[in-house]
């Protein structure tokens, strides 16, 4: 038997609001763990976006602000020992930020915290896990402006 009920296919505008709330209740939860550690959402996030080394204006666009903003972010994170500048081996003038075992550990607390985010992923099913970060990965790069799958 066939489902009789029928289903809508959404408009872009209606998938726009759908990911911006969805990103807006995110964020909420991503700031407030953040605060709970003493930082700003913009300093965790940074926390997230060096992974691995990043030179400071590349670090201002993975974060969507100017390199003047990344100055008092990295300086503060520097301050609570989360993260180093160093000089980059080809051009002493380019400034890396590396994140620190402390800020390892601060950001993956961090991130364990979110508990309204973990709460709506764990009540997802496998195959529902499985889609969201499909779509993600197809949705991403392209917003992005980069092709390729999308980087966690």
């Amino acid at each position: 038997m066939g489902s009789t009920s029928t289903t809508t296919v959404p408009t872009n505008a209606e998938l726009m609001e759908a990911l911006a709330a969805v990103g807006a209740a995110y964020f909420q939860d991503f700031a407030a763990a953040a605060a709970r550690h003493g930082l700003s959402s913009s300093q965790a996030k940074a926390l997230g976006a060096v992974q691995e080394p990043v030179p400071m204006r590349a670090l201002a666009g993975r974060l969507g602000c100017d390199a003047s903003n990344v100055t008092g972010i990295v300086d503060r994170l520097e301050s609570l020992g989360l993260a180093n500048r160093e000089a980059a081996a080809g051009d002493r003038r380019v400034k890396i930020v590396v994140i620190t075992a402390e800020g390892r550990e601060i950001l993956g607390r961090i991130r364990s915290e979110m508990a309204r985010t973990h709460q709506a992923f764990e009540a997802m099913t496998d195959e529902q896990r499985i889609a969201l970060h499909s779509i993600c990965g197809q949705v991403l790069p392209v917003l992005a402006g980069r092709t390729g799958g999308a980087q966690q």
